[in-house]
């Protein structure tokens, strides 16, 4: 029997930066385009290399209700897959869960629609080569799975938290035994999940995870008796068991997400399999935009701008870039940005601090002004505006826009609030335009006292 040639990706999320500058012909976000590129690049490879099968090991979307023009594009690329005849797998993560009983999942049209060799798995199960388009291969898939839904499929019951997921470990370990059981071990057997397994080094997977985490053990994962664990949901690529087999490998997200994977590179991987062995081919995705991150630490008010502008990258990589600047009360900045998109972004407030872009001028002083001093393409707050007045002041200070959503959508009046917050960025940038009177340190009297009655009148004693 010769060889499987299998592709595994994971964690698309085709739609996680879909800010910033559209492209003129597609109409797309350019960050969409980018993750775009790198998941034609993973299909253009599936296709000309003929690979036996595709396995996506889950989350294609930036979360559950992706919009539909997202679900086109991610559609064209597995369609493409489909009329290659290549057969594909795509196993649901918590990104394309709802947590909803009963409501759909982000890919339920392709097994709705009966799309030609794809295959969703959405719920843990064993599939032998009846299963998989006679492929010579048996596939034990763990897609993430709700506390609620996987206690009702496992019958557990319980309230605390960590005796609930100590149950749901221990019945999904006795869940795979039994799979493994019943596998003919003639033939090689894959176990594809979307979850954290023990010792995994997380990426920036942590700041837009949804739902909790379920850890698969270390042992479980590697059972001599598998051949090819894939796995999806940790952004960092990582083979946990490098110089052994079975590899338990994570590929990685397949384009970077945000300032945590600045510095990592991207893949997929070929496996080459055989029972008993499988060789891993790491492609390394060549389209990925690069981040630039750069970082300053202030310890004086002197000349704030000239250490800001030295420690810029040259105007011509500058240009179009996304810059986050944030400010701590150790009073030091950081400025990052992202190459290709026309729009300046800053953090209003310190991520975490609950406090809003009021509050952080009056403690650690006016960042949003320094900015706007040195640079030239627009200027956008996208943190620290929880109410209209954070929104006005930061159109006052030479902001361009504002983005939000939290200080909205958890107002007591949602409706309202949006009002409140389109009147206050339209006074803010008005009175931007009109200019403000000088500040003064000191008070100075702005109404004349010559000539009213009583001026210069001795004092009665």
């Amino acid at each position: 029997m010769s060889s499987l040639k299998l592709l595994h990706f994971a964690d698309a999320h085709i739609d996680m930066a879909n800010f910033g500058r559209h492209d003129a012909q597609s109409g797309l976000p350019v960050r969409v385009m980018d993750f775009l590129k790198s998941l034609d690049e993973i299909v253009d490879t599936a296709i000309s290399e003929k690979v036996d099968l595709v396995l996506f090991a889950g989350d294609a979307y930036k979360d559950r209700n992706p919009a539909p023009t997202f679900q086109r594009e991610w559609g064209r690329r597995i369609i493409r897959l489909s009329k290659a005849g290549i057969p594909t797998l795509l196993l649901i993560g918590n990104h394309d869960l709802s947590p909803s009983l009963g409501r759909a999942h982000a890919l339920e049209e392709y097994n709705t629609l009966e799309v030609p060799n794809v295959k969703v798995l959405s719920e843990p199960g064993f599939y032998g080569p009846d299963d998989l388009w006679g492929l010579p291969l048996q596939l034990i898939a763990l897609p993430w799975v709700t506390r609620s839904q996987m206690m009702a499929a496992l019958d557990i019951k319980g309230d605390e938290t960590a005796e609930v997921y100590s149950q749901l470990e221990e019945r999904i370990n006795e869940l795979v035994q039994n799979y493994l059981e019943r596998a003919d071990q003639r033939l090689p057997i894959v176990l594809a999940a979307h979850a954290s397994v023990q010792g995994a080094m997380y990426g920036s997977e942590r700041s837009v995870m949804l739902g909790n985490d379920l850890v698969l053990s270390g042992s479980l994962v590697k059972d001599k008796r598998l051949d090819y664990v894939a796995l999806g949901h940790i952004h960092k690529a990582q083979n946990l068991n490098e110089g052994s087999q079975p590899p338990i490998v994570y590929p990685g997200s397949i384009e970077r997400v945000d300032f945590g994977e600045a510095k990592d590179e991207k893949f997929f991987v070929i496996v080459d399999l055989d029972k008993g062995a499988a060789k891993v081919q790491w492609r390394k995705l060549e389209k990925i935009r690069p981040f630039i991150d750069r970082f300053v630490s202030l310890d004086s008010e002197k000349d704030i701008n000239q250490k800001l502008q030295a420690e810029l990258p040259k105007a011509k990589e500058l240009e179009g870039a996304v810059l986050e600047h944030s400010s701590l009360p150790e009073v030091f900045a950081e400025i990052r940005g992202i190459i290709g998109d026309r729009k300046v972004q800053i953090a209003g407030k310190l991520k975490g601090s609950r406090k809003s872009l009021t509050e952080m001028i009056q403690s650690y002083g006016n960042n949003i002004e320094i900015i706007r001093e040195i640079v030239t393409v627009p200027l956008i707050v996208d943190a620290g505006v929880g109410t209209a007045s954070d929104a006005a002041i930061a159109m006052e200070l030479g902001a361009d826009g504002v983005l939000m959503n939290t200080a909205i959508a958890l107002a007591r009046d949602p409706v309202a609030m949006a009002e409140a917050m389109k009147l206050a960025v339209e006074a803010g940038r008005l009175a931007f335009r009109a200019g403000r009177i000088p500040r003064r340190s000191l008070a100075s009297p702005s109404s004349p006292v010559e000539g009213l009655i009583g001026a210069g009148a001795p004092a009665r004693s």
